[in-house]
Protein backbone atom coordinates (compact mmCIF):
# COMPACT_ATOMS: atom_id res chain seq x y z
CA UNK A 1 0.00 0.00 0.00
CA UNK A 2 2.70 2.23 -0.49
CA UNK A 3 1.61 5.88 -0.58
CA UNK A 4 4.90 7.62 -2.27
CA UNK A 5 4.06 11.35 -1.84
CA UNK A 6 3.69 13.43 1.54
CA UNK A 7 0.72 13.55 2.85
CA UNK A 8 -0.61 17.39 3.63
CA UNK A 9 -3.03 16.55 6.19
CA UNK A 10 -3.81 19.95 7.34
CA UNK A 11 -4.37 21.25 3.94
CA UNK A 12 -6.28 18.46 2.92
CA UNK A 13 -8.83 19.06 5.77
CA UNK A 14 -9.27 22.28 5.55
CA UNK A 15 -10.00 22.31 1.66
CA UNK A 16 -12.67 19.27 2.67
CA UNK A 17 -14.12 21.48 5.43
CA UNK A 18 -14.42 24.34 2.71
CA UNK A 19 -15.97 22.59 0.59
CA UNK A 20 -19.83 22.84 1.19
CA UNK A 21 -20.82 20.34 -2.02
CA UNK A 22 -18.75 18.06 -0.40
CA UNK A 23 -20.21 18.66 3.18
CA UNK A 24 -23.68 18.60 1.88
CA UNK A 25 -23.35 15.45 -0.13
CA UNK A 26 -21.82 13.26 3.04
CA UNK A 27 -24.04 14.84 5.26
CA UNK A 28 -26.86 13.53 3.38
CA UNK A 29 -25.31 10.05 2.48
CA UNK A 30 -24.08 9.05 6.22
CA UNK A 31 -27.22 10.16 8.16
CA UNK A 32 -28.63 7.03 5.25
CA UNK A 33 -26.12 4.67 6.39
CA UNK A 34 -26.39 5.00 10.26
CA UNK A 35 -30.52 5.10 9.88
CA UNK A 36 -29.81 2.16 7.56
CA UNK A 37 -27.93 0.26 9.99
CA UNK A 38 -30.12 0.79 13.04
CA UNK A 39 -33.12 -0.58 11.45
CA UNK A 40 -31.10 -3.98 9.95
CA UNK A 41 -29.86 -4.28 13.92
CA UNK A 42 -32.87 -3.26 16.01
CA UNK A 43 -32.21 -5.49 18.85
CA UNK A 44 -29.41 -4.50 20.87
CA UNK A 45 -29.30 -7.69 22.95
CA UNK A 46 -29.02 -9.96 19.90
CA UNK A 47 -26.78 -7.19 18.27
CA UNK A 48 -24.34 -7.70 20.61
CA UNK A 49 -24.46 -11.54 20.81
CA UNK A 50 -23.73 -11.51 16.92
CA UNK A 51 -20.73 -9.15 17.17
CA UNK A 52 -19.36 -11.47 19.96
CA UNK A 53 -19.91 -14.38 17.68
CA UNK A 54 -17.82 -12.60 15.01
CA UNK A 55 -15.23 -11.10 17.08
CA UNK A 56 -14.45 -14.99 17.70
CA UNK A 57 -14.65 -16.36 14.38
CA UNK A 58 -12.16 -13.84 13.39
CA UNK A 59 -9.90 -14.43 16.73
CA UNK A 60 -9.86 -18.11 16.37
CA UNK A 61 -9.26 -17.81 12.73
CA UNK A 62 -6.21 -15.32 13.28
CA UNK A 63 -4.83 -17.61 16.39
CA UNK A 64 -4.71 -20.31 13.96
CA UNK A 65 -3.87 -18.19 10.54
CA UNK A 66 -0.24 -19.89 9.39
CA UNK A 67 -1.82 -23.44 9.21
CA UNK A 68 -5.45 -21.96 7.73
CA UNK A 69 -3.68 -20.73 4.90
CA UNK A 70 -1.40 -23.73 4.39
CA UNK A 71 -5.33 -25.21 4.44
CA UNK A 72 -6.78 -23.14 2.46
CA UNK A 73 -3.78 -23.43 -0.63
CA UNK A 74 -4.15 -27.39 -0.43
CA UNK A 75 -8.26 -27.06 -0.57
CA UNK A 76 -7.72 -24.82 -3.73
CA UNK A 77 -5.03 -26.25 -5.32
CA UNK A 78 -7.31 -29.81 -4.72
CA UNK A 79 -10.18 -27.95 -6.80
CA UNK A 80 -8.26 -26.25 -9.35
CA UNK A 81 -7.54 -23.00 -8.13
CA UNK A 82 -4.09 -21.67 -8.76
CA UNK A 83 -2.47 -20.49 -5.40
CA UNK A 84 0.14 -17.43 -5.92
CA UNK A 85 1.64 -15.63 -2.67
CA UNK A 86 2.67 -11.79 -2.67
CA UNK A 87 4.60 -10.24 -0.09
CA UNK A 88 4.62 -6.59 -0.99
CA UNK A 89 2.21 -4.90 -3.74
CA UNK A 90 4.76 -4.68 -6.58
CA UNK A 91 5.35 -8.92 -6.32
CA UNK A 92 1.54 -8.77 -6.43
CA UNK A 93 1.48 -6.65 -9.76
CA UNK A 94 4.25 -9.04 -11.23
CA UNK A 95 1.98 -11.47 -10.16
CA UNK A 96 -1.33 -10.01 -12.18
CA UNK A 97 0.81 -9.02 -15.04
CA UNK A 98 2.36 -12.33 -15.61
CA UNK A 99 -1.20 -14.09 -15.64
CA UNK A 100 -2.11 -11.30 -18.19
CA UNK A 101 0.49 -11.51 -20.51
CA UNK A 102 0.65 -16.04 -20.32
CA UNK A 103 -2.52 -15.22 -21.79
CA UNK A 104 -1.91 -12.03 -24.45
CA UNK A 105 -4.73 -10.27 -22.80
CA UNK A 106 -4.47 -7.05 -22.46
CA UNK A 107 -7.87 -6.32 -21.26
CA UNK A 108 -9.66 -6.76 -17.86
CA UNK A 109 -12.36 -6.16 -15.92
CA UNK A 110 -12.31 -5.47 -12.18
CA UNK A 111 -15.08 -6.44 -9.30
CA UNK A 112 -14.43 -4.10 -6.29
CA UNK A 113 -11.04 -5.18 -4.94
CA UNK A 114 -9.56 -3.21 -1.70
CA UNK A 115 -6.75 -5.20 -1.89
CA UNK A 116 -6.41 -3.79 -5.58
CA UNK A 117 -6.33 -0.56 -4.84
CA UNK A 118 -3.52 -1.46 -1.78
CA UNK A 119 -1.93 -2.09 -5.38
CA UNK A 120 -2.43 0.69 -7.56
CA UNK A 121 -2.89 -1.93 -10.10
CA UNK A 122 -5.04 0.24 -12.19
CA UNK A 123 -1.95 2.22 -12.84
CA UNK A 124 0.36 -0.16 -12.90
CA UNK A 125 -1.06 -2.13 -15.75
CA UNK A 126 -2.23 1.11 -18.04
CA UNK A 127 1.96 1.55 -17.80
CA UNK A 128 2.37 -1.86 -19.39
CA UNK A 129 -0.81 -1.43 -22.39
CA UNK A 130 -3.24 -3.22 -20.54
CA UNK A 131 -6.80 -1.67 -19.75
CA UNK A 132 -8.22 -2.74 -16.54
CA UNK A 133 -11.99 -1.04 -16.11
CA UNK A 134 -13.83 -0.68 -12.91
CA UNK A 135 -17.53 -2.54 -13.27
CA UNK A 136 -18.45 -1.09 -9.98
CA UNK A 137 -20.61 1.60 -10.52
CA UNK A 138 -19.12 3.65 -8.11
CA UNK A 139 -15.37 2.58 -8.90
CA UNK A 140 -16.51 3.55 -12.74
CA UNK A 141 -17.58 7.05 -11.81
CA UNK A 142 -14.01 7.59 -9.38
CA UNK A 143 -12.33 6.19 -12.56
CA UNK A 144 -13.37 8.03 -14.84
CA UNK A 145 -12.84 11.00 -12.94
CA UNK A 146 -9.24 10.10 -12.21
CA UNK A 147 -9.76 9.90 -8.55
CA UNK A 148 -9.34 7.09 -5.99
CA UNK A 149 -12.31 5.74 -3.74
CA UNK A 150 -13.73 7.89 -1.16
CA UNK A 151 -15.34 5.07 0.88
CA UNK A 152 -14.58 0.99 1.22
CA UNK A 153 -18.16 0.13 0.40
CA UNK A 154 -19.36 3.38 -1.76
CA UNK A 155 -16.35 4.52 -3.68
CA UNK A 156 -18.47 7.77 -5.25
CA UNK A 157 -20.25 8.48 -1.91
CA UNK A 158 -18.50 12.07 -2.43
CA UNK A 159 -20.72 13.07 -5.48
CA UNK A 160 -24.10 13.24 -6.15
CA UNK A 161 -26.53 13.25 -9.04
CA UNK A 162 -25.52 16.38 -10.86
CA UNK A 163 -21.72 15.52 -10.65
CA UNK A 164 -21.91 12.01 -12.06
CA UNK A 165 -24.29 13.39 -14.71
CA UNK A 166 -21.28 16.04 -15.28
CA UNK A 167 -18.46 13.13 -15.40
CA UNK A 168 -20.57 10.23 -17.51
CA UNK A 169 -21.26 13.71 -20.24
CA UNK A 170 -18.15 14.68 -20.33
CA UNK A 171 -16.08 11.59 -20.12
CA UNK A 172 -18.19 9.06 -21.95
CA UNK A 173 -18.27 9.63 -26.01
CA UNK A 174 -21.30 10.82 -27.37
CA UNK A 175 -23.49 10.68 -24.00
CA UNK A 176 -26.27 13.23 -23.38
CA UNK A 177 -26.19 15.39 -20.02
CA UNK A 178 -29.26 13.62 -18.27
CA UNK A 179 -29.53 14.10 -14.36
CA UNK A 180 -32.05 10.92 -14.35
CA UNK A 181 -30.75 8.56 -12.34
CA UNK A 182 -32.37 5.56 -14.10
CA UNK A 183 -30.81 6.96 -17.55
CA UNK A 184 -27.46 7.42 -16.24
CA UNK A 185 -27.61 3.62 -14.75
CA UNK A 186 -28.39 2.65 -17.95
CA UNK A 187 -25.88 4.32 -19.81
CA UNK A 188 -23.01 2.65 -17.26
CA UNK A 189 -24.46 -0.53 -17.85
CA UNK A 190 -24.31 -0.55 -21.53
CA UNK A 191 -21.02 0.70 -21.38
CA UNK A 192 -20.09 -2.20 -18.75
CA UNK A 193 -21.85 -4.89 -21.00
CA UNK A 194 -19.53 -4.73 -23.50
CA UNK A 195 -16.37 -4.57 -21.69
CA UNK A 196 -17.66 -8.10 -20.10
CA UNK A 197 -17.96 -9.54 -23.47
CA UNK A 198 -14.78 -8.52 -24.70
CA UNK A 199 -12.96 -8.72 -21.54
CA UNK A 200 -9.67 -11.61 -21.35
CA UNK A 201 -8.95 -11.33 -17.93
CA UNK A 202 -11.64 -10.65 -14.77
CA UNK A 203 -10.17 -9.64 -11.57
CA UNK A 204 -12.22 -9.62 -8.05
CA UNK A 205 -11.47 -9.58 -4.35
CA UNK A 206 -12.44 -11.89 -2.08
CA UNK A 207 -14.73 -11.12 1.33
CA UNK A 208 -13.83 -14.70 2.74
CA UNK A 209 -12.04 -17.49 2.28
CA UNK A 210 -13.06 -20.87 3.56
CA UNK A 211 -10.24 -23.11 4.50
CA UNK A 212 -12.37 -25.48 5.23
CA UNK A 213 -13.29 -25.82 1.69
CA UNK A 214 -11.42 -23.90 -0.55
CA UNK A 215 -14.25 -22.04 -1.11
CA UNK A 216 -13.79 -17.95 -2.11
CA UNK A 217 -17.03 -15.57 -0.94
CA UNK A 218 -17.94 -12.39 -2.64
CA UNK A 219 -21.24 -10.14 -1.94
CA UNK A 220 -22.31 -7.72 -4.02
CA UNK A 221 -25.69 -5.77 -5.22
CA UNK A 222 -25.10 -5.09 -8.71
CA UNK A 223 -24.15 -8.18 -10.96
CA UNK A 224 -21.02 -6.81 -12.21
CA UNK A 225 -19.06 -9.02 -9.75
CA UNK A 226 -20.63 -11.82 -11.33
CA UNK A 227 -19.86 -10.89 -14.82
CA UNK A 228 -16.00 -10.49 -14.20
CA UNK A 229 -16.19 -13.92 -12.28
CA UNK A 230 -17.87 -15.95 -14.77
CA UNK A 231 -17.48 -14.05 -18.37
CA UNK A 232 -13.99 -13.83 -19.19
CA UNK A 233 -12.15 -17.31 -19.65
CA UNK A 234 -9.59 -16.18 -16.67
CA UNK A 235 -10.47 -14.92 -13.46
CA UNK A 236 -7.86 -14.00 -10.69
CA UNK A 237 -9.30 -13.14 -7.04
CA UNK A 238 -7.20 -10.74 -4.95
CA UNK A 239 -7.22 -11.44 -1.28
CA UNK A 240 -5.33 -10.07 2.35
CA UNK A 241 -3.94 -12.91 4.00
CA UNK A 242 -6.16 -12.38 6.67
CA UNK A 243 -9.55 -12.34 4.71
CA UNK A 244 -9.23 -16.71 5.60
CA UNK A 245 -12.17 -18.72 8.11
CA UNK A 246 -11.73 -21.22 9.36
CA UNK A 247 -14.91 -23.23 8.34
CA UNK A 248 -17.69 -22.72 6.51
CA UNK A 249 -20.09 -22.90 9.61
CA UNK A 250 -18.49 -19.41 10.30
CA UNK A 251 -19.90 -17.69 7.21
CA UNK A 252 -23.50 -17.04 7.66
CA UNK A 253 -22.85 -14.98 11.14
CA UNK A 254 -19.87 -13.28 9.04
CA UNK A 255 -22.49 -12.49 6.36
CA UNK A 256 -25.20 -11.48 8.64
CA UNK A 257 -22.42 -8.98 10.37
CA UNK A 258 -20.81 -7.95 7.05
CA UNK A 259 -24.24 -7.17 4.78
CA UNK A 260 -25.83 -5.60 7.94
CA UNK A 261 -23.04 -3.14 9.02
CA UNK A 262 -21.68 -2.47 5.27
CA UNK A 263 -25.15 -1.60 3.45
CA UNK A 264 -28.17 -2.05 5.99
CA UNK A 265 -29.26 -5.20 4.27
CA UNK A 266 -30.57 -8.91 5.42
CA UNK A 267 -28.74 -10.24 2.22
CA UNK A 268 -27.56 -8.79 -0.43
CA UNK A 269 -28.74 -9.51 -4.65
CA UNK A 270 -25.61 -11.23 -5.12
CA UNK A 271 -23.78 -14.25 -3.04
CA UNK A 272 -21.05 -15.80 -5.27
CA UNK A 273 -19.26 -19.09 -4.04
CA UNK A 274 -16.63 -19.77 -5.76
CA UNK A 275 -14.67 -22.82 -5.62
CA UNK A 276 -12.69 -24.02 -8.72
CA UNK A 277 -12.69 -22.92 -12.50
CA UNK A 278 -15.36 -24.67 -15.06
CA UNK A 279 -15.94 -27.72 -15.24
CA UNK A 280 -15.74 -30.45 -18.42
CA UNK A 281 -19.50 -30.64 -17.88
CA UNK A 282 -20.64 -27.16 -17.36
CA UNK A 283 -20.94 -24.42 -19.71
CA UNK A 284 -19.83 -21.61 -18.01
CA UNK A 285 -17.71 -19.74 -16.07
CA UNK A 286 -13.94 -19.08 -16.31
CA UNK A 287 -11.19 -21.63 -17.34
CA UNK A 288 -8.61 -20.54 -15.04
CA UNK A 289 -9.20 -19.04 -11.59
CA UNK A 290 -5.99 -17.73 -10.16
CA UNK A 291 -6.00 -16.69 -6.19
CA UNK A 292 -3.24 -14.65 -5.11
CA UNK A 293 -2.75 -13.71 -1.03
CA UNK A 294 -1.13 -10.34 -0.14
CA UNK A 295 1.02 -9.97 2.49
CA UNK A 296 1.92 -6.10 2.54
CA UNK A 297 2.52 -5.51 6.14
CA UNK A 298 0.32 -7.98 7.59
CA UNK A 299 2.30 -10.18 8.80
CA UNK A 300 4.35 -7.86 11.51
CA UNK A 301 0.69 -6.51 12.67
CA UNK A 302 -0.02 -10.60 13.02
CA UNK A 303 3.29 -10.72 15.29
CA UNK A 304 1.99 -8.16 18.06
CA UNK A 305 -1.05 -9.83 20.16
CA UNK A 306 -2.47 -6.11 20.46
CA UNK A 307 -2.51 -4.87 16.77
CA UNK A 308 -3.03 -7.94 15.42
CA UNK A 309 -6.90 -7.22 16.18
CA UNK A 310 -6.59 -4.66 13.45
CA UNK A 311 -6.40 -7.95 11.22
CA UNK A 312 -10.35 -9.04 12.24
CA UNK A 313 -11.77 -5.49 9.90
CA UNK A 314 -14.33 -6.70 7.32
CA UNK A 315 -13.43 -4.09 5.43
CA UNK A 316 -17.56 -3.18 5.88
CA UNK A 317 -17.22 0.55 6.33
CA UNK A 318 -19.44 1.38 9.28
CA UNK A 319 -16.73 2.93 11.70
CA UNK A 320 -16.23 5.20 8.73
CA UNK A 321 -20.27 5.81 8.60
CA UNK A 322 -20.13 6.24 12.29
CA UNK A 323 -17.09 8.78 12.51
CA UNK A 324 -17.99 12.39 13.78
CA UNK A 325 -14.48 13.06 11.77
CA UNK A 326 -14.92 10.86 8.44
CA UNK A 327 -18.36 12.38 8.00
CA UNK A 328 -17.22 15.96 7.86
CA UNK A 329 -13.51 15.65 5.42
CA UNK A 330 -14.30 12.84 3.18
CA UNK A 331 -11.96 10.01 2.45
CA UNK A 332 -10.07 11.67 0.34
CA UNK A 333 -8.36 14.29 3.12
CA UNK A 334 -6.68 11.33 4.61
CA UNK A 335 -4.59 10.87 1.67
CA UNK A 336 -4.29 7.05 1.71
CA UNK A 337 -6.14 4.21 0.34
CA UNK A 338 -7.87 3.20 3.89
CA UNK A 339 -9.83 6.29 4.80
CA UNK A 340 -11.35 6.43 8.35
CA UNK A 341 -11.08 5.04 11.85
CA UNK A 342 -9.98 1.35 9.99
CA UNK A 343 -7.54 3.52 7.47
CA UNK A 344 -6.07 5.29 11.01
CA UNK A 345 -5.17 2.37 12.98
CA UNK A 346 -4.31 0.46 9.59
CA UNK A 347 -2.21 2.73 7.42
CA UNK A 348 0.51 3.84 10.32
CA UNK A 349 0.89 0.19 10.63
CA UNK A 350 1.59 -0.59 7.00
CA UNK A 351 3.34 2.37 6.04
CA UNK A 352 5.36 3.54 9.27
CA UNK A 353 4.19 5.77 12.09
CA UNK A 354 6.08 8.46 10.15
CA UNK A 355 4.68 8.35 7.06
CA UNK A 356 0.82 7.92 8.01
CA UNK A 357 1.01 8.01 11.97
CA UNK A 358 -0.47 11.67 12.23
CA UNK A 359 -3.88 9.88 11.00
CA UNK A 360 -3.95 8.55 14.66
CA UNK A 361 -4.82 12.37 16.13
CA UNK A 362 -7.53 12.71 13.40
CA UNK A 363 -9.63 11.61 16.44
CA UNK A 364 -11.80 12.92 18.82
CA UNK A 365 -11.47 9.29 20.74
CA UNK A 366 -15.61 9.38 21.14
CA UNK A 367 -15.53 5.36 20.90
CA UNK A 368 -18.13 5.12 18.36
CA UNK A 369 -16.24 3.45 16.07
CA UNK A 370 -15.52 0.41 18.55
CA UNK A 371 -19.48 0.80 19.40
CA UNK A 372 -20.47 0.08 15.87
CA UNK A 373 -17.37 -2.74 14.75
CA UNK A 374 -19.08 -6.26 13.78
CA UNK A 375 -16.32 -7.64 14.58
CA UNK A 376 -15.55 -5.73 17.79
CA UNK A 377 -12.13 -4.63 17.05
CA UNK A 378 -10.91 -2.00 20.10
CA UNK A 379 -9.97 0.89 17.36
CA UNK A 380 -9.87 3.80 19.93
CA UNK A 381 -7.60 1.70 21.80
CA UNK A 382 -4.95 0.96 19.08
CA UNK A 383 -5.33 4.68 18.30
CA UNK A 384 -3.97 5.81 21.80
CA UNK A 385 -1.43 2.66 20.93
CA UNK A 386 0.08 4.86 17.64
CA UNK A 387 -0.48 8.20 19.73
CA UNK A 388 2.20 6.49 22.65
CA UNK A 389 4.52 4.93 19.95
CA UNK A 390 5.14 8.33 18.30
CA UNK A 391 6.27 9.49 21.14
CA UNK A 392 8.65 6.70 22.44
CA UNK A 393 12.01 5.48 22.16
CA UNK A 394 13.33 3.48 19.70
CA UNK A 395 13.12 0.58 22.11
CA UNK A 396 9.81 0.66 23.58
CA UNK A 397 7.94 -1.25 20.60
CA UNK A 398 8.26 -2.82 17.19
CA UNK A 399 6.17 -0.26 15.10
CA UNK A 400 8.15 1.11 12.10
CA UNK A 401 9.24 4.52 13.07
CA UNK A 402 8.43 5.07 16.45
CA UNK A 403 9.28 8.14 18.23
CA UNK A 404 9.09 10.30 15.14
CA UNK A 405 7.50 12.77 17.11
CA UNK A 406 10.38 12.92 19.97
CA UNK A 407 11.84 16.16 20.49
CA UNK A 408 14.61 17.32 23.42
CA UNK A 409 12.45 20.57 24.14
CA UNK A 410 9.33 17.94 24.92
CA UNK A 411 11.77 15.74 26.73
CA UNK A 412 12.86 18.45 28.75
CA UNK A 413 9.73 20.22 29.59
CA UNK A 414 8.69 16.30 30.90
CA UNK A 415 11.63 15.88 33.09
CA UNK A 416 11.42 19.54 34.25
CA UNK A 417 7.84 18.80 35.34
CA UNK A 418 8.38 15.78 36.79
CA UNK A 419 11.12 16.92 39.01
CA UNK A 420 8.51 19.81 40.23
CA UNK A 421 5.80 17.50 40.68
CA UNK A 422 7.53 15.24 42.69
CA UNK A 423 9.41 17.97 44.91
CA UNK A 424 6.97 19.34 47.27
CA UNK A 425 9.21 22.36 47.77
CA UNK A 426 9.92 23.07 44.42
CA UNK A 427 5.90 22.79 43.58
CA UNK A 428 4.76 25.02 46.13
CA UNK A 429 6.96 27.94 45.20
CA UNK A 430 6.28 27.41 41.90
CA UNK A 431 2.47 27.60 42.10
CA UNK A 432 3.29 30.54 44.58
CA UNK A 433 4.90 32.63 42.24
CA UNK A 434 2.39 31.61 39.39
CA UNK A 435 -0.67 32.46 41.30
CA UNK A 436 0.70 35.22 42.69
CA UNK A 437 1.05 36.63 39.06
CA UNK A 438 -1.89 34.66 38.14
CA UNK A 439 0.14 34.26 34.53
CA UNK A 440 -0.99 33.19 31.26
CA UNK A 441 0.80 30.17 29.87
CA UNK A 442 2.99 31.49 27.08
CA UNK A 443 1.55 31.69 23.34
CA UNK A 444 4.40 29.25 22.07
CA UNK A 445 5.61 26.02 20.73
CA UNK A 446 2.76 23.43 20.96
CA UNK A 447 0.55 25.62 23.11
CA UNK A 448 0.30 27.99 20.03
CA UNK A 449 -1.83 25.98 17.52
CA UNK A 450 -3.71 24.99 20.99
CA UNK A 451 -4.80 28.66 22.08
CA UNK A 452 -5.82 28.92 17.77
CA UNK A 453 -8.76 27.80 18.76
CA UNK A 454 -9.09 27.73 22.52
CA UNK A 455 -8.78 30.59 25.22
CA UNK A 456 -5.69 29.97 26.99
CA UNK A 457 -6.10 28.84 30.64
CA UNK A 458 -4.96 31.17 32.90
CA UNK A 459 -3.42 30.57 36.73
CA UNK A 460 -5.80 31.57 39.67
CA UNK A 461 -4.36 33.91 42.71
CA UNK A 462 -5.32 31.25 44.82
CA UNK A 463 -4.34 28.01 45.02
CA UNK A 464 -7.17 25.36 45.86
CA UNK A 465 -4.91 24.51 49.30
CA UNK A 466 -5.38 28.16 49.90
CA UNK A 467 -8.66 28.51 49.11
CA UNK A 468 -9.58 25.45 51.41
CA UNK A 469 -7.56 26.82 54.24
CA UNK A 470 -9.01 30.47 53.93
CA UNK A 471 -12.65 28.67 54.11
CA UNK A 472 -11.75 26.75 57.27
CA UNK A 473 -11.93 23.51 55.66
CA UNK A 474 -9.96 20.69 56.86
CA UNK A 475 -7.16 19.82 54.59
CA UNK A 476 -5.76 16.80 56.15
Amino acid sequence: MANHQRVDFEKNVSRALNDAQLRKNFKFAMGNFVVRRRTIFPDAVETEKLRATGNAIKKRALNKLPELLVQLEEKCTANGIQVHWAETTDEANQQVLKIMQDHNATRMVKGKSMVSEEMHLNKFLQAHGIEALESDLGEFIVQLNNETPSHIIVPAIHKNKDQIARIFHEKLPDTPYTEDVQELNAIARKTLRQKFYEADVGLSGVNFAVAETGTLFLVENEGNGRMCTTAPPVHIALMGLEKVVEKLEDIPPMMRLLIGSATGQLVTTYMNMITSPRKKDEKDGPKEVHLIILDNGRSKIYTDDQRRQTLQCIRCGTCLNHCPVYTRIGGHAYGFIYPGPIGKILNPQVEGLEAAGFLATASSLCNACEEVCPVKIPIPELLRRIRNESYANDSANNMDGRGYKRNWLEVITWRAWSIVNTHSWINAAGLKILTTLGLKPPRMGPLKNWTQYRTAPEFARQSLHELVKQNGVDNE
